[in-house]
């Protein structure tokens, strides 16, 4: 069974820093892009970041550009993002996302993404 698991979410004041992190079991994902989405309270899923199967290349939402990274570990299944500088507004739930296998470069559309992780919440106070 394929399981998505986040991990790192927690409450921080602004400014500061969070890394979360997403492994992968069940299959392994070194084919397939990964990505992070959020969900702040009463707003629609959106986009945040999409990296491709080697971790060589990556793309990000506007609103997080410059503050977050992604990255990929492949021999660990595992997919981090790095978020520095953060705001307010970045409070969501944040979820990973892995597509398909024979990806053929990184995605920022949901419907590209065939499996989802749980979420983990991030909490930013100003």
């Amino acid at each position: 069974q394929v399981q998505l698991v986040e991990s790192g979410g927690g409450l921080v004041q602004a400014g500061g820093s969070l890394r979360l992190s997403c492994v992968a079991s069940g299959r392994s994902f070194s084919g397939s892009a990964l990505g992070w989405f959020r969900q702040g309270p009463g707003k629609e899923r959106e986009f945040a970041a999409g990296i491709n199967w080697s971790g060589s290349s990556s793309t990000y939402a506007d609103s997080v550009k410059g503050r977050f990274t992604i990255s990929r570990d492949n021999a660990k299944n595992t997919v981090y993002l790095q978020m520095n500088s953060l705001k307010p507004e970045d409070t969501a739930v944040y979820y990973c996302a892995a597509s398909r296998a024979d990806a053929s470069g990184w995605y920022a559309r949901p419907r590209e993404y065939a499996y989802w992780g749980q979420g983990t919440q991030v909490t930013v106070s100003s």
